[in-house]
């Protein structure tokens, strides 16, 4: 395998991050004109500045504020879920691993649904969704914190079974109590509860706390992505290198599970995004995490954004939940990532 020089590295991750930021533009721009209703890009200027200017009057810019508005919900939720997808496959070791393995999304749909149960405003909704995932992210840490690096053998190797299982075991937990919520449910709420469980991003808004948690998450991990490169190459000999492992795998624990819950409160359960994502980026771009990380963040987004783009048009005015898409476009990629793996192995 070739060896990059340290210019010839940077300039490569600079290149790499730079395209993938003009695709993530281009699909926001995308997701701006494109709908039952089209906007046709010159009216693309006067419309941003009549935002800009906070004169939402005219029917283009009224259509190209709402239409943002989800647009960038949708962009920070898929960024949050496919950069907790690397760091959850860092930190298990296991290329098979996204940001509901543990759990915690599952702890996020008790806390939601039993809102929606109640018939609680949004904003309750999403701070049940959040109080649940984190809960269960607590309780997680609680009973598995030695496979989380705190002493012994699980510190050097890495080894996360104990982690993994007991996380199984909570989501089958948490998915009992949904069960019974949506058998008890009245008619009248059951579609909203289906809904969220499958992934919606109909009710999503522009909010502040979503890119403050994807922007901290991103800042320590690009921090950190030499140190996983370490861990990933040389686990059991992390330590002899200068790396704290366990300090590593308790803060990638932590982080990933904000992510999780940041998006997970945003628009539900969406399935594939944190596993086909950093696949895809990982094979596309190698396995350098200084790389790996921020191209998996802006590629999450761009196709979260894609996808929610075409939920709310192929059937317009009807939308569909963008869960479905994304497990329906999600399921032919991944199959396709592990048929050439296989032959690139074979």
């Amino acid at each position: 395998m070739t060896t990059l020089q340290p210019d010839a590295a940077q300039r490569r991750q600079r290149v790499i991050v730079a395209l993938m930021a003009v695709l993530a533009l281009l699909a926001l721009l995308v997701s701006g004109v494109v709908g039952s209703v089209s906007l046709a890009l010159g009216e693309l200027p006067g419309a941003l500045a009549d935002i800009a200017a906070g004169r939402v009057s005219s029917l283009s810019a009224t259509l190209l504020d709402l239409r943002l508005g989800r647009a960038t919900a949708a962009f920070a939720t898929g960024a949050a879920l496919a950069l907790a997808g690397v760091m959850m496959q860092a930190l298990l070791r296991n290329p098979l691993a996204d940001p509901y393995v543990l759990g915690i999304s599952s702890g996020a749909a008790v806390g939601a649904l039993l809102a929606l149960l109640f018939g609680a405003a949004l904003w309750v909704v999403e701070l049940g969704a959040l109080a649940g995932a984190l809960a269960i992210s607590l309780l997680l840490f609680l009973l598995a914190r030695r496979d989380l690096g705190g002493q012994g053998r699980a510190e050097v190797t890495g080894d996360s079974s104990t982690l993994l299982l007991t996380g199984v075991i909570l989501a089958s937990a948490c998915m009992a109590l949904v069960t019974l919520m949506l058998s008890i449910a009245p008619e009248s709420r059951l579609r909203g509860m289906v809904f969220w469980m499958i992934g919606d991003l109909s009710g999503a808004q522009w909010r502040v706390l979503p890119w403050v948690v994807l922007g901290g998450a991103l800042a320590f991990a690009l921090r950190q992505a030499r140190a996983l490169n370490v861990m990933a190459l040389h686990a059991d000999g992390a330590s002899a290198l200068g790396v704290d492992a366990g300090a590593l795998r308790r803060a990638l624990f932590v982080v990933s599970a904000l992510l999780t819950a940041s998006a997970v409160s945003t628009a539900g359960s969406l399935g594939f995004v944190g596993l086909i994502v950093p696949h895809a980026c990982r094979y596309a771009f190698g396995p350098d995490h200084r790389v790996l990380l921020p191209a998996a963040a802006l590629a999450g987004g761009a196709f979260l954004v894609l996808a929610d783009t075409l939920a709310r048009t192929v059937l317009a005015p009807q939308q569909l939940p963008v869960g479905v898409l994304t497990a329906l476009i999600g399921v032919p990629i991944f199959l396709l990532q592990l048929h050439q793996l296989r032959l690139r192995r074979s």
